[in-house]
């Protein structure tokens, strides 16, 4: 990603109303789709400024990935984690079998060759281990966001669960999320198509509005893992070695 939108999401993601939320709802999704028990060994590959590291270590012990340098040393100061550098597939060092948890919050999408990338961590599972990722939703709400964010795809149900077939993962729960905000998200979109934005659009809002988005957007916690959601902005899915 662009230098700024690190420095944004240093900035922003305590108090920003998607990231507050997300953590909420993922929270949720973990509890209801992996296996709990005392002590979870996880590890987070792409963990930018450390923002998600608190929120996993409610289920036990994290390291994480991060390449980007700045971020990186960021997060290692926030959070004390154990993190290292390096691109997947090929450039980072992991234990086979060692974890029983692995999460890629919207990371899938900057990788060029994401089955490649999950295949590399399929050995990193230990027995009865998962892996949860988040993606961008529907390809059609490409935008200048995408592109300021180094995306390299938005995924429809179809090619995720392709993907996973592809790097030898099944998966056992899936949905899409930011569902309610659909439509003002999409509204956003085309009126930035309509204007020629450019840059992303994680600029936080008024305090009042950031709220009332961030009460909205977290109410999704109350179903997240128990239906599958056929629509919204992201993806979710829980999946384990086939």
């Amino acid at each position: 990603m662009d230098r700024q939108v690190y420095e944004r999401m240093e900035e922003v993601d305590g108090h920003h109303w998607w990231f507050v939320a997300r953590r909420h709802i993922l929270h949720k999704l973990i509890a209801r789709h992996v296996p709990v028990r005392r002590g979870l060994r996880i590890l987070e590959v792409g963990c930018g400024t450390g923002s998600n590291i608190p929120m996993l270590r409610t289920f036990g012990s994290v390291e994480a990935i991060e390449p980007d340098h700045p971020a990186r040393a960021v997060a290692a100061v926030r959070t004390g984690a154990a993190i290292q550098g390096g691109h997947l597939p090929d450039g980072v060092r992991l234990e086979d079998g060692a974890y029983d948890l692995i999460v890629l919050l919207d990371v899938l999408e900057h990788i060029p060759n994401d089955v490649e990338a999950l295949k590399a961590l399929r050995p990193k599972l230990a027995a009865g281990g998962r892996i949860l990722l988040t993606v961008p939703g529907m390809p059609w709400l490409w935008s200048a966001h995408d592109v300021a964010h180094h995306h390299h795809r938005r995924y429809t149900w179809a090619r995720l669960r392709d993907t996973l077939g592809a790097a030898g993962f099944r998966p056992r729960h899936r949905s899409h999320f930011n569902t309610l905000l659909f439509p003002l998200v999409v509204l956003a979109r085309a009126i930035g198509k309509l204007t020629g934005r450019e840059g992303g659009d994680d600029a936080p809002p008024p305090a009042w509005i950031n709220g009332l988005l961030k009460r909205i957007f977290g109410a999704e916690r109350l179903w997240i893992g128990r239906v599958s959601v056929p629509f919204g902005v992201s993806l979710a899915v829980v999946a384990e070695p086939a």
